[in-house]
């Protein structure tokens, strides 16, 4: 019987979809939609086959030139380094290293995009069994092998982070955990915690709110999570709304005022609104992804305004009363979420750093005049490029002479492993990359009615 993951479907079928999301990516496209275009029954298993060649695809490349200076076609070279990721290191490899190069071979012969190059793929993969210590000694003077990213993202982390960049970069070659939110207003964290442990479902707690399972579960599997007891988020994501809310008092005799500028899919306006009632408003610029906001709110029995709106044009949304807080959750390279996108790394350019950042910029200026002196801007980007972060809100504050940088985590690194030491700003456990600044606006500031 051919291998497969639940007995039925053979190794072959999924490595065809696998590589496919690979040949995907590498044209462009982001692995979500292609993903989505995967047969259901197909769809998980190979979604994990894929995302593990994506973390190790700069290995594979460069594996790939060894054995065959002149590439194949597309779809072939997608196939040939899916099946190198996927067994170059045999400690880490899903199956053994003889049933994917076999398995491979078949996908190729029964492909109709690959079949032509079916013998060229055999004698490649079987030239790696043989030679493979030579093989993979002589990638190691690559960089972009032994990190899998590309040369310019090693480079501006060594630049930002001197410290740090190793392990920044280990820490995204590994899968992320599934971390979940309790809805506070619902369920208590400790009960459901015993519950899910007579069910045989393990987690442990993180931060204040959180849960980290032992193992990742299909969402709708997790009791509770239909009734809207928890959402899945993670444990960095999860500090934003205490970050904006801590110490802001309500305008006197009204609700808290808040704005989330850049709001879908939604979680970080249901943490808000599951920690405090307040009056909020949740933007995005896309329609379709307003949808997702609404879908969250009503699992979660909650009640916010939710408007399809680009944050900056202010003049095509806003009311004219100011706001007590603001949550800006900026558009970003994505840079620190790459464990759970591990597309992002090879999507990316060099030059998107510096398009995104005039748009923060733009955003920043455009959303600071509607918070009322006394308010809060929080600032956050899922990112660990300072350039993203302590350097936007550094020339902010310099040119704004009414916002106050309060203490906070500034650069949370991504790190796995809940029993690691935590790093100097860094939450315990294991979490993605996130930059946090809480702007304050000084209360003589002018009102922006004024």
């Amino acid at each position: 019987m051919n291998p497969s993951h639940d007995g039925a479907i053979p190794l072959w079928r999924q490595l065809i979809a696998a590589a496919s999301v690979v040949l995907a990516v590498r044209g462009g496209e982001s692995a979500t939609p292609a993903i989505a275009r995967i047969a259901p029954e197909l769809r998980a298993a190979a979604q994990a086959l894929a995302f593990h060649a994506l973390r190790q695809l700069g290995r594979a490349d460069a594996l790939r030139k060894q054995l065959a200076k002149r590439p194949p076609p597309p779809e072939a070279d997608a196939l040939l380094c899916t099946a190198l990721a996927l067994c170059w290191d045999p400690s880490n490899a899903p199956y053994e290293p003889f049933t994917l190069v076999d398995q491979a071979v078949e996908a190729a012969k029964r492909s109709p995009a690959t079949a032509a190059q079916s013998g060229f793929l055999n004698a490649c993969l079987r030239r790696f069994l043989r030679e493979r210590d030579a093989l993979v000694a002589a990638t190691d003077r690559d960089p972009v092998a032994r990190w899998n990213h590309p040369r310019w993202w090693i480079d501006r982390l060594r630049q930002d982070h001197p410290q740090h960049w190793q392990a920044i970069l280990a820490a995204n070659n590994t899968a992320a955990p599934m971390t979940l939110r309790v809805n506070v207003r619902r369920a208590n964290r400790g009960q459901l915690l015993q519950q899910w442990a007579a069910e045989g479902i393990e987690g442990v707690p993180v931060g204040e709110a959180g849960i980290v399972l032992a193992r990742p579960r299909p969402v709708h599997a997790l009791p509770g999570f239909d009734p809207g007891w928890v959402s899945v988020q993670d444990a960095a994501a999860q500090l934003a709304a205490a970050l904006l809310l801590e110490e802001l008092e309500p305008t006197p005799g009204q609700p808290l005022r808040l704005l989330d500028a850049c709001a879908a899919p939604g979680g970080k306006t249901a943490h808000l609104l599951e920690r405090v009632d307040a009056e909020l408003t949740a933007l995005d610029v896309d329609p379709q992804r307003c949808d997702r906001i609404h879908e969250t709110l009503q699992r979660l029995g909650l009640q916010a305004q939710v408007v399809a709106a680009d944050a900056a044009d202010v003049g095509r949304w806003w009311d004219g009363r100011p706001f007590d807080g603001i949550l800006l959750d900026a558009p970003c390279t994505a840079s620190g979420i790459v464990r759970r996108h591990p597309d992002v790394r090879w999507l990316r350019r060099p030059g998107d750093i510096d398009t995104l950042a005039a748009q923060q910029r733009r955003l920043l200026d455009a959303l600071w005049p509607l918070v009322r002196p006394g308010g809060r801007l929080l600032y956050c980007t899922c990112s660990v490029f300072l350039e993203e972060g302590q350097h936007r809100v550094e020339a902010f504050v310099a040119h704004n002479n009414e916002a106050v940088l309060r203490p906070g985590p500034g650069h949370l690194r991504p790190q796995a492993g809940a029993g690691q030491e935590p790093l100097r700003d860094n939450l315990a456990g294991d979490h993605d990359g996130f930059f946090y600044a809480a702007l304050d606006k000084r209360a003589d500031a002018a009102s922006p009615l004024a």
